[in-house]
C-alpha cells in the first residue's frame, strides 16, 4: 500500500479535477465518473496519492471511502502506467487454454523477466495472482485478471482496450511489434 503524500496536484490538474467535480455534482455515480476522468488526464494513466486526497477534500468525503472505490475497481490504477496496455486473463478457462505462457511469452517479449513482479504487491508468489508490470521506457504495462468473462474465446487478452480471443504467442508478437512499429 502506498503511503498518501501531503503534496497537492499541479494547479492545472486542479482546474480540470474541480470541472470534473462540478460536472458530476449529485448525479449517480459520480464518483466513480470523477474518478476515471482524473485517471484519463493523468499522464501515466494511474490515480496518484495527492489526486485522490484533493477530490477526497474537494467532496468532502473520507479518503479511505475515495481510496476503497479506486482499489475496488480494475479499472483504477494507483500505480504509473505504460503507454500501451497488455491484460492476460488468469481465470480458469483462459489459464487451461495456455494463457499463463501466453503471461510469459509477453514478460519475454517486453523484457520484463520471468523471476521478476516488481510492483505487484504478491512478492512474485503464484503467477496466477495479480500481476502488474511496466517496461523501464514505460511503452508497456502487462497486467493479469481474474476473469474477462469471455471464456468462450479463451485465451483472451486485451490489448490497449481491444478484446483479442483465441489469442496465441504468436498473435501476441505481433500485436506488440504491431505497436512498436506505429511508435
Amino acid at each position: 500500500m502506498q503511503t498518501l503524500s501531503t503534496a497537492s496536484p499541479p494547479a492545472e490538474e486542479r482546474v480540470f479535477l474541480d470541472n470534473a467535480i462540478v460536472k458530476a455534482h449529485g448525479r449517480p455515480g459520480a464518483l466513480l465518473g470523477i474518478l476515471e476522468a482524473a485517471q484519463e488526464k493523468s499522464r501515466y494513466k494511474y490515480l496518484p496519492p495527492e489526486t485522490l486526497r484533493y477530490i477526497a477534500a474537494k467532496m468532502d468525503l473520507p479518503l479511505a471511502r475515495i481510496y476503497s472505490v479506486a482499489t475496488f475497481y480494475a479499472l483504477f490504477n494507483l500505480q504509473p502506467q505504460g503507454k500501451n496496455t497488455i491484460c492476460i486473463c488468469r481465470g480458469t478457462a483462459c489459464h487451461t487454454r495456455g494463457s499463463r505462457n501466453l503471461l510469459q511469452g509477453a514478460r519475454l517479449e517486453l523484457g520484463l523477466g520471468l523471476e521478476e513482479a516488481e510492483g505487484n504487491g504478491n512478492g512474485g508468489g503464484n503467477d496466477a495472482d495479480k500481476l502488474l508490470l511496466t517496461t523501464s521506457d514505460r511503452q508497456f504495462t502487462v497486467r493479469t485478471v481474474a476473469c474477462f468473462g469471455q471464456c468462450a474465446m479463451a485465451p483472451v487478452v486485451e490489448i490497449n482496450h481491444r478484446i483479442c480471443g483465441h489469442a496465441t504467442e504468436r498473435t501476441l508478437q505481433r500485436e506488440i511489434a504491431t505497436i512498436r512499429a506505429g511508435e
